[in-house]
């Protein structure tokens, strides 16, 4: 299924201390998009410290050695950008977007922050930053309907001795106990160059850019001692299905599912994608038609994968139980759908609709430059393959029935299933395993019975 969209060029070199510059000129519109990634995540964090590569997000614009308290942020804005970052488990990144003219501060910018943040670093600043991360997560996590979901997933899939076992966002006893020291050796660890890349994607001149990058982030000395972590492989499955039902604060039942999935980079897991698609992609996918739209007996229903590089992904979703209808009616008709995709063949017309959405999903994406940047940063620094943001859309087009099949069924397995249950806090678990209508209907037949 061929596609006609034109390839991104760019240019991939390394700076003398070992910073990956990539550049791709793009002129049609005048703007510039920089995107910084760290080769660093939650997955680099060791017991008793979780939480220091989010926490560092959020101290890296605290102010660096020319560069004020939230003064990062002013001066992006003043120029007419915008800008942010975000960590995940196998990565931190920063970006902004700016008009072209306005390159050059986003660049200083950056490499202040690389260079010279722990001139900046005070005690006030980490006790400031450290309480705004324990209040996202208690916004996210602790006092969200089914926010704990995330936390769990991880803690079910992943075993405790791998990285991927704890979240991102990390324990309050972790990050109450953090030291300028802690975080400190934290910066020095992983904000170096040799453990990053940038990418400037829009209406610039590579030499120019070329050249403004040496000229403020060439003087930045390397890391040569970035510790290499561990071996992160995982059995392909979880060894044995797994559950858990948690009472919270939540205004109905929801049935929570997770399976351990191929690595990202894994063709496996383009198919996994397509097959999140089938199953949840829209009002017209299986589980939304029979479960939202037919039987009415959810509320609501999502699959979804997230692709990280080390031993394993997760394939996790939700379906949200209607008034009036048994958990245990919605966790069947859920695996029945799952298990259906491991034995048939998708129709071509079922195929056809999840490349379609697929392929909007992609083309609507590398349209920005923000977005190319990142993807080109992104396999850069964890495939070591940026020319992979010309690969992928033709990798998920590709896929066929059989290899949606095949990965379902290795997926899909009761034996590598975790089963969240989120009750009412005040309920049981017989009082929704049959709700008032369907205990009727069986009070009924036993009178008939009688």
């Amino acid at each position: 299924m061929p596609t006609s969209v034109p390839d991104v060029a760019f240019s991939d070199q390394r700076l003398d201390n070992g910073l990956r510059v990539i550049i791709a000129e793009d002129h049609l519109a005048p703007v510039v998009a920089v995107n910084l990634w760290y080769d660093v995540g939650s997955k680099h964090e060791v017991p008793g410290k979780t939480g220091f590569a989010h926490l560092f997000e959020h101290v890296m614009f605290q102010g660096s050695r020319h560069v004020a308290k939230a003064e990062h942020i002013a001066l992006v804005q003043a120029a007419g950008g915008t800008m942010n970052g975000s960590t995940w488990l196998d990565r931190t990144n920063y970006f902004e977007t700016l008009p072209a003219h306005q390159l050059e501060l986003a660049l200083w910018l950056e490499a202040d922050r690389m260079a010279t943040l722990l001139d900046a670093l005070s005690q006030e600043n980490l006790d400031n930053q450290r309480e705004v991360v324990k209040n996202e997560k208690r916004w996210s996590y602790d006092n969200r309907p089914y926010g704990s979901f995330q936390e769990k997933l991880q803690g079910h899939l992943f075993p405790p001795e791998h990285p991927y076992h704890h979240s991102t966002i990390g324990s309050m006893d972790d990050l109450d106990a953090a030291t300028i020291e802690d975080v400190s050796a934290f910066f020095r660890t992983y904000y170096a160059p040799n453990n990053a890349v940038l990418s400037v994607v829009g209406d610039v001149d590579a030499a120019d850019v070329r050249a403004a990058a040496e000229r403020y982030f060439g003087s930045i000395p390397p890391n040569p001692d970035i510790p290499p972590l561990g071996d992160l492989s995982l059995p392909p499955t979880l060894g044995g299905e797994r559950r858990e039902t948690v009472f919270d604060r939540v205004p109905l039942p929801r049935i929570h599912v997770g399976f351990r999935a191929p690595v990202f980079g894994d063709p496996r897991l383009d198919a996994l994608d397509l097959a999140g698609q089938i199953l949840s992609g829209g009002k017209g996918s299986r589980l939304n038609r029979r479960l939202v739209r037919d039987e009415r007996i959810a509320q609501d229903v999502a699959l979804f994968t997230l692709g990280f590089i080390g031993g394993g992904s997760l394939t996790a979703g939700w379906a949200t139980v209607r008034p009036g209808t048994s958990v245990s009616r919605v966790e069947a008709a859920l695996f029945e759908e799952l298990e259906r995709l491991t034995t048939e063949l998708v129709s071509e017309d079922e195929l056809a609709r999840a490349k379609a959405l697929t392929e909007a999903d992609e083309l609507g994406s590398l349209q920005r430059v923000e977005e190319r940047a990142d993807r080109l940063s992104m396999y850069a620094t964890l495939f070591d393959d940026p020319g992979l943001i010309n690969r992928m859309l033709p990798r998920y087009l590709g896929v066929t029935p059989e290899a949606i099949r095949d990965v379902a069924a290795a997926v899909f397995r009761p034996d590598n299933r975790l089963v969240l249950t989120y009750l009412p806090e005040g309920s049981s678990a017989d009082d929704v395993a049959l709700p008032a209508d369907e205990a009727a209907a069986a009070d009924d037949a036993e009178s008939v019975a009688a």
